[in-house]
């Protein structure tokens, strides 16, 4: 996957842009890790029973130029994506997702329109 400007994920409410101040700082201050490539990750357990280790995995990457971005969501290996809005079931799962990109519009690491 090639990073992007704008992300949409499907049958999700927002469309997500890097913020134009986004700081290397924040990204630190927001527990992303610097990985062996130099670019910014994040990952995220969205467990829908807390303290389970059980759920899909929130997946955040920004190179290290700050000009684009990796988001998805997968299964827990990481390697199949899933689509956690289609269902009602995942509506906790969903809460949370949006509760840790709200954080990240908050601190300037991303918009959403």
């Amino acid at each position: 996957m090639a990073f992007v400007t704008e992300k949409h994920l499907e049958d999700s409410q927002n469309t997500y842009k890097l913020s134009p101040s986004i700081k290397k700082y924040t990204l630190m201050d927001t527990t992303f890790i610097k990985n062996r490539l130099g670019n910014y990750e994040l990952t995220r357990i969205l467990e829908s029973v807390p303290n389970s280790g059980d759920g899909p995995l929130l997946k955040i990457i920004v190179n290290s130029d700050l000009t684009g971005f990796k988001l998805s969501i997968t299964d827990k290996s990481g390697l199949k994506n899933m689509n956690i809005f289609k269902s009602e079931d995942n509506k906790m799962i969903q809460e949370k997702f949006y509760f840790q990109m709200n954080a990240l519009v908050d601190r300037g690491v991303f918009v959403k329109d």
